[in-house]
């Protein structure tokens, strides 16, 4: 059968370094941190007292007090974050069949802030299971999904792909398959997350996987550094809206690029480890590569997952220059976790959207707060450190992986008639 190409027509970002998709795209390319001090819990016993929050948030700008007390904050993100993909994309929708479009949307963890208050207060309590009516149903990582859907009666496929931090590139790459087979016309695709709690913070903290860096939090998150001691946990959520070209043509859209191809892989390894040799990170780049018909000399820039983390790292840069070759000293590299954190679940998504832009700009965001590159990487690479860099960008990989071993790499490229 002949395969749709599916391109992308609508952007929506909620992030810790801008609340909307142009606040958040000066923000990568100026070379922002996000990180501060936590300011929603008490810090005083908690080993990481930093993470990359929304800055001046209010939910009541975007929905009413009654359906705000409904959602949990991963809801509340995600409505915000496609409600601004929906205008972008300006679908007019009495003119589509809402049954050809859905929506897909992820998170990592879900609503781990209501499931905290709620077991807390059980606890505290006689022993009586008295629960919020709305415990379960804010609580579920699906939720958003239906959420987005009844908003904007979208009645096509409508789930949540949950793979740990792989989660909203994954919700990517189900969207894209499902409209280049012809099973819809328009799909909203992203994630979000809202995990800056004590059971958040307190359990990464007990996996010795965040930075302790509190002292400096502006320079926390320092992918590729050889003093990196950790990821920067964030939260926020991004939303693309896909649609197959033939239905973007037809009533006019704005195109921002082509989503080519996309693949995902197990390292069936380690709960928390990537694979020492990178198998399935090299197999994930390779199988998208495979998928979008294209060779390792058309890509032009890779996001990478890089989360500041001592291993992941550098497991990942070796796995581009295998998979890559001579084209990897030619092509661009960063992590703009240096800037957001790492949003989990919904870190595909924002960094989808960064890739998206990239493309469309021409313009690399930089990987920030690198002051000595680790030894074991190799300085032929441009990690595009510090400063954002121009350059035609053709196309570009980008890559997420999350605990369990999961892998998924979508791919971008400029759309050509």
């Amino acid at each position: 059968m002949t395969l749709r190409r599916v391109v992308v027509t609508g952007l929506g970002a909620l992030t810790p370094i801008g609340l909307d998709v142009p606040a958040y795209w000066d923000g990568l390319v100026n070379g922002v941190s996000g990180c501060a001090t936590i300011t929603n819990l008490d810090i005083t016993k908690l080993k990481t007292k930093i993470a990359c929050q929304l800055k001046g948030f209010d939910i009541s700008k975007h929905m009413d007090r009654k359906e705000a007390k409904r959602q949990d904050l991963f809801s509340q993100y995600a409505m915000v974050a496609a409600s601004e993909a929906m205008a972008d994309a300006a679908i007019d929708l009495e003119k589509i069949d809402k049954y050809r479009a859905g929506v897909i949307w992820s998170s990592g963890i879900g609503g781990l802030s209501v499931f905290e208050e709620e077991v807390t207060a059980f606890a505290k309590g006689d022993g009586t299971p008295r629960f919020n009516p709305f415990f379960i149903p804010k609580m579920i990582a699906d939720i958003a999904a239906g959420h987005i859907s009844m908003k904007y009666g979208l009645c096509g496929p409508n789930y949540a792909a949950v793979a740990a931090c792989a989660s909203s590139t994954i919700s990517l790459i189900d969207a894209f398959n499902f409209i280049r087979l012809n099973k819809a016309d328009i799909m909203v695709a992203g994630g979000s997350e809202a995990a800056v709690t004590y059971s958040g913070i307190g359990g990464f903290s007990s996996m010795k996987a965040m930075s302790e860096r509190n002292d400096d939090p502006a320079t926390a998150s320092r992918p590729y550094d050889k003093d990196r001691d950790g990821f920067v946990l964030g939260e926020g959520a991004g939303a693309l809206i896909l649609e197959s070209l033939d239905h973007a043509l037809a009533r006019g859209a704005k195109i921002y690029c082509e989503l080519a191809g996309g693949a995902l892989t197990a390292d069936a390894y380690h709960l928390t480890a990537p694979h020492p040799e990178g198998l399935g990170v090299i197999k994930v780049m390779e199988f998208a590569l495979q998928d979008a018909e294209m060779t390792a000399d058309q890509i032009d820039y890779v996001n990478t997952h890089g989360t500041s983390t001592p291993l992941g790292d550098v497991a990942e840069l070796k796995a581009i220059e295998k998979v890559f070759g001579e084209q990897a000293y030619k092509m661009n590299i960063s992590s703009t976790k240096s800037m957001t954190g790492h949003l989990l679940g919904a870190a595909g998504a924002i960094e989808a959207i960064a890739t998206v832009l990239a493309i469309k700009n021409d313009i690399v965001p930089p990987t920030i707060n690198n002051f000595n590159l680790d030894p074991e990487i190799d300085p032929r690479l441009n990690l595009t450190l510090n400063k954002a860099q121009h350059r035609t960008v053709r196309a570009a990989v980008s890559n997420t992986f999350g605990f369990g071993g999961h892998n998924a790499a979508a791919i971008f490229k400029k759309y050509e008639g």
